[in-house]
């Protein structure tokens, strides 16, 4: 049983959002920091959201695992993508969270005081969090993980999706996820289904696209994804859940202005620090590497966290930038049809390059590699992206 937090509203470290990033900070201290008193608040009433999270065996180290283990709700030992003009089987492994299970952890090993949902936090400064209709929760150090906040000084295109968990009267034949299927109408950008087998008769599928607008018409894309059930001869029985969401996909624009529009403490993880891969905007791998940082700190002041996370977040944005290059010529680049000839040379590459890809560790030689062989984009519009983005 969690220990029992002090009755106060007075902790040793109040996080500001309860999502994933926010719940996994909470999850590491429980652990390696049971002593202190945290408050871990959540404008929602469930932590976690309404949210499918997934990430690649290599995106998290491998002694990082107990930290996310816990949550799974389903793995696989590789997966699947469709281009126009090949498939491929890569033997990289897949994990899904689904994000029920964060909620229900976090009851499980956190005191029922240090849980606050349902209560918005409105401003957050050292020392305090005010809650909207609340006590403010006062705090020796305060972490802010509350989305992604003003994103004006940042260029990007968008990542929108919606997605069901689909029941089947039949089994669906898939026995590891397709990531991408390229192979449909290309339509508002570069647009794939996303399909995860959670069962034989279960699968959650995701129309998604890479888009210069974040407008998203739910009934179409719900649409739509009965069209492609369809196509692969499923007959749906009944849906089970439905998730929808934009999400920046970043390729320049001004870090130190982006930092100081968002007026918060320095101590900031998640999207509000811009920790996300820039590629898939996945944002798990960095949550768990900053919620294990954190909760390995010797002393959690304010200075230190302030100093430790503004130091993870620019170092994360000099590293990303090959691969906001990359993300330029994507929607820069290429013609909204034509965008799906990034990815498809790209999955021509390596597993192995493909999965520190992926994890954000590409090597010189892996980045030199993905710039080779044919263009997927003109060389007229790659020249000076590569001068203006490289």
């Amino acid at each position: 049983m969690p220990k029992q937090a002090r009755s106060s509203n007075q902790y040793d470290l109040a996080i500001a959002g309860g999502g994933l990033a926010g719940g996994l900070v909470a999850l590491a201290l429980a652990k390696l920091r049971p002593e202190l008193d945290i408050a871990l608040i959540e404008a929602e009433e469930h932590f976690g959201g309404n949210h499918i999270w997934s990430f690649f065996e290599s995106d998290v180290e491998p002694e990082h695992r107990w930290l996310v283990d816990p949550l799974i709700s389903r793995q696989w030992d590789s997966y699947d993508v469709h281009f126009p003009k090949y498939s491929r089987s890569l033997s990289n492994g897949y994990f899904s969270i689904e994000s029920e299970n964060l909620d229900r952890l976090l009851h499980e090993k956190l005191p029922a005081n240090a849980l606050k949902s349902g209560q918005k936090a409105e401003t957050v400064k050292a020392g305090m969090v005010t809650v909207k209709d609340g006590d403010p929760v006062v705090a020796k150090a305060v972490l802010d993980v509350r989305g992604g906040g003003d994103l004006s000084a940042l260029e990007f295109g968008w990542q929108k999706f919606s997605g069901q968990m689909l029941r089947l009267t039949e089994p669906h034949g898939l026995d590891r996820p397709v990531i991408m299927d390229a192979t449909v109408e290309q339509i508002d950008g570069y647009r794939f289904f996303y399909c995860l087998p959670f069962s034989e008769t279960e699968v959650f599928v995701e129309d998604t696209y890479y888009a210069d607008g974040n407008a998203l018409d739910e009934t179409i894309a719900h649409d739509r994804i009965a069209e492609y059930a369809a196509s692969q001869g499923w007959n749906i029985a009944e849906i089970l859940r439905e998730e929808a969401g934009q999400l920046p996909v970043i390729y320049g624009g001004d870090f130190e202005v982006f930092w100081k529009a968002n007026k918060s403490v320095d101590a900031r993880a998640g999207a509000r620090a811009a920790l996300i891969q820039p590629i898939t905007s996945y944002s798990l791998p960095m949550a768990v590497k900053t919620a294990i940082l954190i909760a390995e700190m010797p002393e959690i002041s304010q200075k230190k966290l302030d100093r430790m996370l503004r130091n993870l977040a620019t170092k994360h944005w000099k590293n990303g930038k090959f691969y906001r290059m990359l993300c330029a010529f994507l929607f820069l680049g290429a013609d909204p049809d034509k965008r799906y000839k990034t990815l498809e040379h790209t999955y021509t590459k390596d597993e192995e390059l493909l999965a520190r890809f992926y994890a954000g560790k590409s090597t010189r030689m892996d980045q030199a590699n993905l710039l080779t062989g044919k263009p997927p984009i003109p060389i007229s519009k790659a020249i000076p992206l590569l001068l203006k983005y490289r």
